[in-house]
């Protein structure tokens, strides 16, 4: 009984701890709509910012306490800057480029961390005061801990008198529900949307100071809050900071107890309470629906039309070098420009439902690493040759995906695409933690190409066809009657449904064909590689195909190709030059959106049509 009182206390300091970043989090997302990826990081300079405050500063009550303050303003004002240098200026964007746009702040914090800290862990001293424990229960407890749980309680007191009790306060509420309004009124939103800003990203840095007693300092600590900050979010109900706390509560206790009684589904224990909760409640515990629902703005995207004579020219052209140098490279070459056609794949199966479809996902690497596990469990356990192992993949994620689908297309916008994320974690865990199927971390070994295809030249070229037969093939659904009907429920659901569509029908069809063209690709990166482990569908996988399709342009369908050539190429080159290579990445993706709102292919398309009209 003892060990459950402080396991349950155990649960509420870190349900305080995390009620902190997100409550800055759903501040941020209430108001500017931002999904801001970069949260994270802010938590993360906090945390090093207190480091540095707190071991140059004085010791003592002084010392300490205004070493975290500081370095919670600190981050408040780095959020600031930017909101104002970088957000202010793509808030018209559509806002998966906001999160394109974070995600390059996120690379570029990552390098400069690394430059001003090194890669070591920092260890931070103990909270002056704070620094034994107390008897509960007949057994110790520590201080700290103690204090942490009071923390989070007195911080949502204070927001809520903020938002309830001040004129600022009820602007912001305000513009949580109707920011358009809010404008229409004569609010400086920009101002409104910066001092949220800073707001947020001031709890996101007293998050991270306060974790300073309790846990080193290091460089992995922004992705692995983050995923959990945006959990809270969705699950207590976008824009609600008494669902954020609820559902820090939820969160915090099922770890602690989680633990105790199921310990090895702690890896994904969030994600599977997430997927309840969405599946149950689509808006989360508190939330309320989106004021715009999904197609219900009455403004269609651009209609995607035949390519320009000059596009098609080029892209011939393109292939044709992809078919002829090869044979004049080494086996390197050859092995980075499978990968290319690989991914090209990847990104396009991916566009499908997020340009035509209208629908994110935030875990598209669970089909990925589903078709690479379906061709490798086919080889190690029935012995099939390798072309039925690649006819394998496709069935297996196409069968997760229409499981998966069922439930994710029945919501949109950010609930739909963290409740893909929570699906592929599942997905993932499994795959982790099957050791006797999938062999765990180690993953499963000697997945080769059969004897035929074994060179690097012919596997790539086996690659390259069936990776353009199935580009080709899902750029003709777009352009089929189904294609038509998919684009119809994206742009206006209602008038879609008046005229006969099923359109949830249509979105479960073409999420599940989506998974099937991903099981594909993991299949022949599966035999590419000659091995497949979890890692194939975890969260940063399913980033890199976001910022593919994000990057050459959503409403293209040349942009997942032209972005999956950027991004892998690029990346490609930037790590064998320079170990600074994710700060260049970073800068170019923050101008790249600055620049090209509308993606690499879209600016292209723009000023195509420019030129030469919309004929």
């Amino acid at each position: 009984m003892e060990n459950l009182v402080l396991q349950a206390l155990s649960g509420l300091a870190s349900a305080s701890s995390l009620f902190l970043v997100a409550s800055g989090l759903t501040v941020i997302f209430g108001v500017s709509r931002v999904v801001n990826f970069a949260h994270g990081s802010l938590y993360m300079l906090g945390a090093y910012l207190a480091w540095t405050l707190v071991t140059t500063l004085p010791r003592g009550h002084l010392g300490f306490w205004g070493g975290v303050i500081g370095a919670a303003l600190l981050v408040g004002l780095i959020g600031l800057l930017v909101e104002v240098l970088l957000l202010r200026r793509i808030y018209r964007a559509p806002e998966l480029f906001q999160l394109l746009a974070t995600f390059g702040v996120v690379l570029i914090v990552q390098d400069l961390a690394l430059m001003t800290w090194g890669a070591q862990d920092l260890l931070g001293p103990r909270a002056p005061g704070l620094r034994g424990s107390v008897e509960i229960v007949g057994l110790r407890f520590p201080l700290y801990e103690l204090f942490l749980i009071g923390v989070g309680p007195v911080v949502l007191a204070l927001l809520w008198l903020l938002f309830h009790r001040t004129r600022w306060g009820t602007l912001v509420r305000a513009a949580t529900q109707d920011r358009e309004m809010v404008g229409a009124l004569g609010v400086n939103q920009r101002m409104l949307f910066t001092s949220v800003f800073f707001l947020g990203s001031l709890l996101a840095g007293l998050g991270g100071a306060l974790q300073l007693p309790r846990e080193s300092v290091n460089l992995h600590m922004d992705l692995s809050i983050i995923t959990e900050a945006f959990v809270v979010v969705v699950v207590g109900g976008l824009g609600s900071l008494s669902g954020a706390a609820l559902a820090a509560l939820l969160i915090g206790e099922l770890h602690a107890f989680g633990i105790l009684i199921v310990p090895k589904i702690t890896l994904v224990l969030v994600f599977l309470v997430m997927a309840l909760v969405l599946v149950v409640r689509p808006h989360g515990l508190l939330g309320k629906p989106e004021a715009a629902a999904r197609g219900g703005q009455g403004s269609a995207e651009p209609v995607i039309g035949p390519a320009p004579p000059a596009l098609r020219w080029l892209a011939l052209a393109a292939l044709a070098v992809a078919v002829v140098l090869p044979p004049f490279l080494g086996d390197y070459a050859v092995s980075v420009l499978t990968e290319l056609a690989i991914f090209v794949l990847f990104a396009a199966s991916l566009h499908l439902i997020m340009g035509p479809g209208g629908m994110a996902s935030f875990g598209h690497a669970a089909y990925f690493g589903l078709g690479a596990y379906g061709a490798a469990l086919a080889a190690q356990w029935l012995g099939a040759p390798m072309l039925a192992g690649l006819a394998l993949a496709p069935l297996m994620a196409g069968i997760f995906g229409l499981v998966f689908g069922y439930f994710c297309v029945r919501l949109s916008g950010v609930y739909a695409a963290m409740l893909t994320l929570a699906f592929a974690q599942i997905a993932w865990s499994v795959a982790f933690q099957w050791v006797e199927v999938t062999g765990g971390d180690n993953g499963i070994l000697g997945v080769w190409p059969d004897a035929w295809a074994a060179p690097k030249l012919v596997y790539y070229y086996l690659a390259l066809a069936l990776c353009l037969g199935a580009t080709l093939f899902l750029r003709r659904v777009v352009h089929a009657p189904f294609g038509y009907a998919l684009r119809a429920q994206r742009d206006s659901t209602l008038r879609a449904e008046a005229i006969g569509i099923d359109a949830f029908r249509i979105r479960w069809l073409g999420f599940a064909l989506a998974a099937a063209a991903a099981g594909i690709a993991g299949g022949l990166f599966a035999y590419g590689k000659g091995s497949v482990f979890p890692t194939y569908m975890g969260i940063p996988r399913s980033v890199d195909a976001l910022l593919m399709v994000l990057l050459g342009g959503v409403q293209t369908l040349s942009g997942p190709i032209i972005g999956a050539l950027a991004f892998t190429g690029l990346q490609e080159q930037l790590v064998r030059l320079t170990d600074l290579w994710r700060l260049i990445l970073g800068c170019i993706i923050v101008l790249l959106v600055l620049f090209f709102p509308q993606g690499l292919a879209g600016a292209a398309r723009a000023r195509w049509e420019a030129r030469h009209g919309d004929a």
